[in-house]
């Protein structure tokens, strides 16, 4: 299961910035997951809650945002959303020259500090 091994990364690294913000305790870390990362959100909110035990991001919340996969045929310019299962085919022109634009993010957006204040980790 390897959203143990992201949940256990994404709390060493909010960890270590609070530690860096003088923060004791975590209120709240933000992610952003893309609809093609292959996380199963309900496995990553387990393995979190397992992952914060005993550091200063236990019993913080979890709240993940989750990013539409989109494509852009290189042939005509469209643009739409992938779905579940992935459909890569112009759905305009039927090429299968595309560019994935979203859908594969995986990144923490911001953590809250029990004392209100939050770091921002965009981009």
């Amino acid at each position: 299961m390897h959203e143990m091994s992201i949940a256990a990364a994404v709390v060493d690294q909010v960890a270590q910035a609070a530690r860096e913000a003088g923060a004791d305790k975590v209120r709240s870390v933000r992610l952003q997951v893309g609809e093609l990362a292959g996380v199963v959100p309900d496995a990553l909110a387990f393995c979190f809650e397992l992952a914060c035990t005993d550091t200063v991001v236990a019993g913080a919340e979890l709240v993940t945002e989750t990013v539409p996969a989109c494509a852009r045929c290189s042939g005509c310019d469209t643009e739409w959303a992938v779905g579940m299962p992935p459909d890569l085919t112009c759905p305009h022109c039927s090429s299968g020259q595309v560019a994935l634009l979203s859908g594969r993010e995986l990144r923490i957006l911001s953590a809250e500090w029990a004392d209100h204040s939050a770091i921002v980790r965009e981009g």
